[in-house]
């Protein structure tokens, strides 16, 4: 992959809208030329997939088609995270719709490629930091702690109402 400036070509496809010019490799697959700073070849820091658009090569070609195409992937991708942002409150799984939306963005925008690459690492940390003992024992503990405070709640309601429910409770 080689990157060179070029401000003055519009490229079909491979403008970065930096300046930078994306120039297919032997693969013949432009990839992008931001990549954050984090390594070279257009891949991310932790040497996932480059970054660039995923669009199909004829699409990539036509910058008019290519610009469409961004649009309508932003418009769909708009679309599934207000959905998701709509979901929140309400019952289904708006964070996995949400993501959904961010995934769809990420076939195009280096922004969003970015963006989950980000997610995953924090979620590949809070995961491992889950399994550390000492967070586990805590974990555990204030797990127990918990319900052993439920438990208690429980029981004194039923000692002291027996099985009514509080809606239909008398005061005598």
């Amino acid at each position: 992959m080689t990157v060179r400036s070029d401000k003055a070509r519009g490229d079909a496809g491979g403008n970065t809208g930096t300046g930078d010019v994306v120039v297919p490799d032997d693969t013949g697959v432009p990839t992008g030329a931001d990549d954050g700073g984090a390594g070279t070849g257009g891949e991310g820091a932790d040497g996932g997939r480059p970054l660039g658009s995923r669009a199909p090569r004829f699409i990539r070609r036509s910058r008019p088609l290519h610009l469409s195409w961004q649009v309508a992937v932003f418009l769909v991708g708009l679309a599934v995270v207000v959905l998701g942002v709509i979901m929140l409150p309400l019952p289904g799984p708006g964070w996995v719709v949400i993501f959904l939306g961010m995934g769809i963005w990420a076939t195009e925008f280096v922004w969003a490629q970015l963006a989950l690459r980000w997610t995953r690492r924090k979620v590949a940390e809070a995961a491992q930091k889950a399994l550390d003992p000492k967070v586990r024992r805590r974990n555990l503990t204030l797990t127990a702690i918990g319900v052993a405070v439920i438990a208690a709640l429980g029981g004194w309601y039923l000692w002291k109402y027996g099985l009514v429910m509080p809606w239909k409770i008398h005061e005598d």
